[in-house]
Protein backbone atom coordinates (compact mmCIF):
# COMPACT_ATOMS: atom_id res chain seq x y z
CA UNK A 1 0.00 0.00 0.00
CA UNK A 2 0.76 3.63 -0.32
CA UNK A 3 0.89 4.99 3.34
CA UNK A 4 1.17 8.47 4.60
CA UNK A 5 3.20 8.51 8.20
CA UNK A 6 2.28 11.87 10.08
CA UNK A 7 5.07 12.67 12.08
CA UNK A 8 6.38 15.58 13.85
CA UNK A 9 3.53 18.51 13.66
CA UNK A 10 3.18 21.82 15.63
CA UNK A 11 2.94 20.30 19.68
CA UNK A 12 5.56 20.71 22.76
CA UNK A 13 5.63 16.65 21.99
CA UNK A 14 7.13 17.08 18.64
CA UNK A 15 10.81 15.71 18.89
CA UNK A 16 9.01 12.62 20.45
CA UNK A 17 6.80 12.13 17.02
CA UNK A 18 9.58 12.46 15.07
CA UNK A 19 11.36 9.90 16.54
CA UNK A 20 8.31 7.61 16.60
CA UNK A 21 7.16 8.31 12.62
CA UNK A 22 10.85 7.46 11.43
CA UNK A 23 10.65 4.23 13.53
CA UNK A 24 7.09 3.39 12.09
CA UNK A 25 8.11 4.75 8.35
CA UNK A 26 11.03 2.29 8.44
CA UNK A 27 9.41 -0.82 9.99
CA UNK A 28 6.36 -0.16 7.30
CA UNK A 29 9.11 -0.45 4.84
CA UNK A 30 10.33 -3.45 5.45
CA UNK A 31 6.80 -5.23 5.18
CA UNK A 32 7.03 -4.23 1.59
CA UNK A 33 4.69 -0.45 1.47
CA UNK A 34 5.50 2.32 -0.31
CA UNK A 35 6.04 5.03 2.42
CA UNK A 36 5.47 8.44 2.51
CA UNK A 37 6.22 10.91 5.28
CA UNK A 38 4.51 14.39 6.24
CA UNK A 39 5.43 16.74 8.71
CA UNK A 40 2.25 19.07 9.51
CA UNK A 41 3.89 21.17 11.24
CA UNK A 42 2.21 24.26 9.11
CA UNK A 43 -1.63 24.80 8.12
CA UNK A 44 -2.14 23.86 5.00
CA UNK A 45 -0.67 20.55 4.70
CA UNK A 46 -1.51 18.36 1.80
CA UNK A 47 -1.79 14.40 1.98
CA UNK A 48 0.34 13.34 -1.09
CA UNK A 49 -1.14 12.19 -4.13
CA UNK A 50 -1.96 8.51 -3.78
CA UNK A 51 -2.34 7.66 -0.60
CA UNK A 52 -4.28 4.54 0.71
CA UNK A 53 -4.33 5.34 4.09
CA UNK A 54 -2.64 7.63 6.97
CA UNK A 55 -0.40 6.41 10.30
CA UNK A 56 -0.77 8.59 12.67
CA UNK A 57 2.69 8.73 15.09
CA UNK A 58 1.57 12.64 15.89
CA UNK A 59 1.61 13.34 20.00
CA UNK A 60 -0.17 15.93 21.96
CA UNK A 61 -2.21 18.78 20.64
CA UNK A 62 -3.18 18.78 16.98
CA UNK A 63 -2.05 15.37 16.89
CA UNK A 64 -3.86 13.58 19.53
CA UNK A 65 -6.53 15.67 20.74
CA UNK A 66 -8.76 14.95 17.60
CA UNK A 67 -7.93 17.96 15.61
CA UNK A 68 -5.87 15.97 12.90
CA UNK A 69 -8.93 13.19 13.02
CA UNK A 70 -11.55 15.53 12.26
CA UNK A 71 -9.63 16.88 8.47
CA UNK A 72 -9.19 13.43 7.77
CA UNK A 73 -12.12 12.63 8.34
CA UNK A 74 -12.95 15.24 5.99
CA UNK A 75 -11.10 13.94 3.36
CA UNK A 76 -12.28 10.10 3.64
CA UNK A 77 -8.92 8.61 4.56
CA UNK A 78 -8.16 5.65 6.92
CA UNK A 79 -6.11 6.18 9.33
CA UNK A 80 -4.52 4.46 12.73
CA UNK A 81 -5.99 4.26 15.75
CA UNK A 82 -9.01 6.54 17.50
CA UNK A 83 -11.76 8.46 16.27
CA UNK A 84 -12.12 12.28 16.49
CA UNK A 85 -14.68 12.40 19.26
CA UNK A 86 -12.69 9.72 21.13
CA UNK A 87 -9.29 11.64 21.01
CA UNK A 88 -10.67 14.33 22.11
CA UNK A 89 -12.11 12.78 25.21
CA UNK A 90 -9.20 11.15 26.18
CA UNK A 91 -6.51 14.16 25.45
CA UNK A 92 -8.82 15.63 27.95
CA UNK A 93 -7.71 13.86 31.59
CA UNK A 94 -11.43 15.48 33.36
CA UNK A 95 -13.58 14.23 30.71
CA UNK A 96 -11.55 10.93 30.42
CA UNK A 97 -12.29 10.54 34.57
CA UNK A 98 -15.55 11.52 34.16
CA UNK A 99 -16.15 8.86 31.38
CA UNK A 100 -14.59 5.94 33.85
CA UNK A 101 -16.37 6.87 37.17
CA UNK A 102 -19.76 6.94 34.87
CA UNK A 103 -18.16 3.08 33.72
CA UNK A 104 -17.36 2.10 37.01
CA UNK A 105 -13.43 2.80 37.09
CA UNK A 106 -11.57 3.60 39.64
CA UNK A 107 -9.55 6.57 39.30
CA UNK A 108 -7.76 9.37 41.97
CA UNK A 109 -9.77 11.95 44.15
CA UNK A 110 -9.24 15.18 41.85
CA UNK A 111 -10.24 18.85 41.59
CA UNK A 112 -9.85 21.40 38.81
CA UNK A 113 -8.14 24.48 39.26
CA UNK A 114 -8.51 27.57 36.91
CA UNK A 115 -5.99 29.64 37.86
CA UNK A 116 -2.30 29.66 38.22
CA UNK A 117 -2.54 31.94 41.42
CA UNK A 118 -5.26 30.03 43.35
CA UNK A 119 -4.30 29.02 46.98
CA UNK A 120 -4.11 25.30 48.28
CA UNK A 121 -7.60 24.11 48.40
CA UNK A 122 -9.77 23.53 51.19
CA UNK A 123 -10.52 19.97 52.64
CA UNK A 124 -7.14 18.42 51.32
CA UNK A 125 -4.15 17.47 52.21
CA UNK A 126 -0.12 16.77 50.83
CA UNK A 127 1.06 15.27 49.14
CA UNK A 128 -0.78 15.87 45.52
CA UNK A 129 -0.03 15.73 41.91
CA UNK A 130 -0.49 18.70 39.12
CA UNK A 131 -0.76 17.84 35.78
CA UNK A 132 -2.24 20.30 32.78
CA UNK A 133 -5.61 19.09 31.90
CA UNK A 134 -4.77 18.71 28.38
CA UNK A 135 -0.88 17.62 27.54
CA UNK A 136 0.98 14.73 27.34
CA UNK A 137 4.12 13.33 27.91
CA UNK A 138 4.20 14.25 31.25
CA UNK A 139 4.88 18.00 30.04
CA UNK A 140 4.23 20.22 33.14
CA UNK A 141 3.81 17.27 35.46
CA UNK A 142 4.37 18.51 39.09
CA UNK A 143 4.67 16.58 42.55
CA UNK A 144 3.59 18.64 45.70
CA UNK A 145 5.27 17.17 48.70
CA UNK A 146 5.52 20.07 51.13
CA UNK A 147 3.22 23.69 51.23
CA UNK A 148 6.18 25.93 50.32
CA UNK A 149 6.09 24.01 46.43
CA UNK A 150 2.32 24.44 45.71
CA UNK A 151 3.04 28.20 44.21
CA UNK A 152 6.17 27.50 42.19
CA UNK A 153 4.78 23.97 40.85
CA UNK A 154 0.83 25.66 39.87
CA UNK A 155 2.55 28.32 37.74
CA UNK A 156 4.92 25.43 35.94
CA UNK A 157 1.61 23.39 35.36
CA UNK A 158 -0.45 26.38 33.95
CA UNK A 159 2.49 27.29 31.27
CA UNK A 160 1.45 23.99 29.54
CA UNK A 161 -2.83 24.79 29.26
CA UNK A 162 -5.21 26.85 30.90
CA UNK A 163 -6.36 24.37 33.18
CA UNK A 164 -4.72 22.10 35.69
CA UNK A 165 -5.58 18.97 37.11
CA UNK A 166 -4.88 18.55 41.39
CA UNK A 167 -4.66 14.69 41.97
CA UNK A 168 -4.32 13.01 45.49
CA UNK A 169 -1.11 11.42 44.72
CA UNK A 170 -1.53 7.27 45.02
CA UNK A 171 1.12 5.16 46.36
CA UNK A 172 1.68 2.44 44.54
CA UNK A 173 3.68 0.48 41.32
CA UNK A 174 3.16 2.14 38.53
CA UNK A 175 2.08 0.18 35.34
CA UNK A 176 0.79 0.24 31.79
CA UNK A 177 -1.18 -1.66 29.85
CA UNK A 178 -1.17 -1.66 25.79
CA UNK A 179 -4.39 -2.36 24.07
CA UNK A 180 -4.71 -4.06 20.85
CA UNK A 181 -7.76 -4.61 18.63
CA UNK A 182 -10.19 -6.03 21.86
CA UNK A 183 -6.84 -7.50 23.76
CA UNK A 184 -4.91 -6.45 26.66
CA UNK A 185 -1.05 -6.79 26.11
CA UNK A 186 1.60 -7.96 28.72
CA UNK A 187 1.50 -5.80 31.64
CA UNK A 188 4.84 -2.93 31.61
CA UNK A 189 5.85 -1.46 35.41
CA UNK A 190 7.75 0.87 35.19
CA UNK A 191 10.55 1.96 37.66
CA UNK A 192 12.49 4.84 37.88
CA UNK A 193 16.04 4.50 39.38
CA UNK A 194 15.35 7.65 41.16
CA UNK A 195 12.65 10.30 41.97
CA UNK A 196 9.68 10.06 40.05
CA UNK A 197 8.41 9.35 36.18
CA UNK A 198 8.24 12.48 34.85
CA UNK A 199 9.63 13.70 31.51
CA UNK A 200 13.01 13.75 32.19
CA UNK A 201 13.17 10.17 33.63
CA UNK A 202 10.75 9.05 30.96
CA UNK A 203 12.83 10.67 27.86
CA UNK A 204 16.24 9.64 29.34
CA UNK A 205 18.57 7.02 28.79
CA UNK A 206 18.80 4.58 31.36
CA UNK A 207 17.12 6.52 34.28
CA UNK A 208 14.42 3.77 34.25
CA UNK A 209 13.95 0.03 34.44
CA UNK A 210 10.70 -1.37 32.50
CA UNK A 211 9.56 -5.11 33.67
CA UNK A 212 7.63 -6.91 31.24
CA UNK A 213 5.66 -8.81 31.84
CA UNK A 214 5.17 -7.20 35.35
CA UNK A 215 5.71 -9.19 38.41
CA UNK A 216 2.63 -9.53 40.01
CA UNK A 217 0.47 -12.71 40.57
CA UNK A 218 -2.06 -13.84 37.62
CA UNK A 219 -5.31 -12.16 39.68
CA UNK A 220 -3.48 -9.05 40.28
CA UNK A 221 -2.45 -8.91 36.37
CA UNK A 222 -5.73 -9.89 35.38
CA UNK A 223 -7.28 -6.68 37.41
CA UNK A 224 -4.83 -4.34 35.72
CA UNK A 225 -5.97 -5.31 32.65
CA UNK A 226 -9.30 -5.43 33.07
CA UNK A 227 -9.23 -1.98 34.56
CA UNK A 228 -7.31 -0.96 31.48
CA UNK A 229 -10.11 -2.44 29.21
CA UNK A 230 -12.83 -0.88 30.88
CA UNK A 231 -11.04 2.37 30.76
CA UNK A 232 -10.41 2.46 26.94
CA UNK A 233 -13.94 1.63 26.70
CA UNK A 234 -15.50 4.36 28.99
CA UNK A 235 -13.72 6.88 25.95
CA UNK A 236 -15.00 4.80 23.35
CA UNK A 237 -12.02 3.86 22.06
CA UNK A 238 -10.84 1.87 18.92
CA UNK A 239 -7.70 -0.22 17.53
CA UNK A 240 -5.39 0.70 20.15
CA UNK A 241 -3.93 3.16 23.03
CA UNK A 242 -2.15 2.71 26.15
CA UNK A 243 -3.69 3.28 29.66
CA UNK A 244 -1.20 4.40 32.47
CA UNK A 245 -2.11 2.76 35.79
CA UNK A 246 -0.71 2.92 39.62
CA UNK A 247 -1.53 -0.61 41.52
CA UNK A 248 -1.78 0.15 45.00
CA UNK A 249 -0.14 -2.26 47.81
CA UNK A 250 -3.61 -3.95 47.72
CA UNK A 251 -3.52 -5.09 44.39
CA UNK A 252 -5.93 -2.24 43.08
CA UNK A 253 -5.30 -0.63 40.25
CA UNK A 254 -6.41 3.33 39.87
CA UNK A 255 -6.46 4.27 36.23
CA UNK A 256 -4.32 7.76 35.50
CA UNK A 257 -5.05 8.67 32.09
CA UNK A 258 -5.91 6.75 28.70
CA UNK A 259 -2.74 7.54 25.65
CA UNK A 260 -4.40 7.49 22.04
CA UNK A 261 -1.22 8.17 20.24
CA UNK A 262 1.69 6.07 22.56
CA UNK A 263 5.13 6.45 21.56
CA UNK A 264 6.08 4.43 18.68
CA UNK A 265 9.61 4.12 19.20
CA UNK A 266 11.54 0.59 18.90
CA UNK A 267 12.12 0.88 22.84
CA UNK A 268 8.52 2.87 23.57
CA UNK A 269 5.92 1.05 25.88
CA UNK A 270 4.12 -0.12 23.86
CA UNK A 271 6.12 -2.17 21.41
CA UNK A 272 7.82 -3.43 24.77
CA UNK A 273 4.71 -5.11 25.55
CA UNK A 274 3.93 -6.26 21.79
CA UNK A 275 7.00 -7.78 22.23
CA UNK A 276 6.54 -9.91 25.34
CA UNK A 277 2.58 -10.62 23.59
CA UNK A 278 5.20 -11.92 20.77
CA UNK A 279 4.45 -9.18 18.10
CA UNK A 280 7.65 -7.74 16.67
CA UNK A 281 7.71 -3.80 15.89
CA UNK A 282 7.39 -4.37 12.11
CA UNK A 283 4.28 -6.90 12.55
CA UNK A 284 2.58 -4.28 15.35
CA UNK A 285 2.93 -1.57 12.98
CA UNK A 286 1.22 -3.48 10.24
CA UNK A 287 -1.25 -4.60 12.27
CA UNK A 288 -2.38 -0.97 13.22
CA UNK A 289 -2.76 -0.20 9.45
CA UNK A 290 -4.64 -2.89 8.77
CA UNK A 291 -7.54 -2.59 11.36
CA UNK A 292 -7.65 1.53 9.59
CA UNK A 293 -7.39 -0.29 6.34
CA UNK A 294 -10.20 -2.36 6.97
CA UNK A 295 -12.79 0.12 7.96
CA UNK A 296 -15.32 0.78 4.90
CA UNK A 297 -15.73 3.37 3.15
CA UNK A 298 -12.34 5.71 4.63
CA UNK A 299 -10.20 5.58 1.50
CA UNK A 300 -8.51 8.35 -1.03
CA UNK A 301 -8.77 7.50 -4.39
CA UNK A 302 -5.02 7.57 -6.38
CA UNK A 303 -4.20 10.17 -8.51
Amino acid sequence: MRVTVMLGGPSSEREVSLRSGRAVAEALRSRGHFVMELDPVHPGWRLPDGTDGVFLALHGTYGEDGTVQRVLEELGVAYTGCDAVSSAIAFDKVLTKTRCEQGGVRTAKHEVIRSDNARFPSGWDLPVVLKPVRQGSSLGLQFVDRAEQWTASLRDAFRYDGEVLMEERVVGREVTVAILGLTALPVVEIRPKQGCYDYSTKYTLGQTDYLCPAPFDDGVTWGIQRAALRAFAAVSGRDYARVDIIVTEIGAPVVLEVNTLPGMTQTSLFPKAAAAAGIAFPELCERMLSMAMERPGLRVSRT
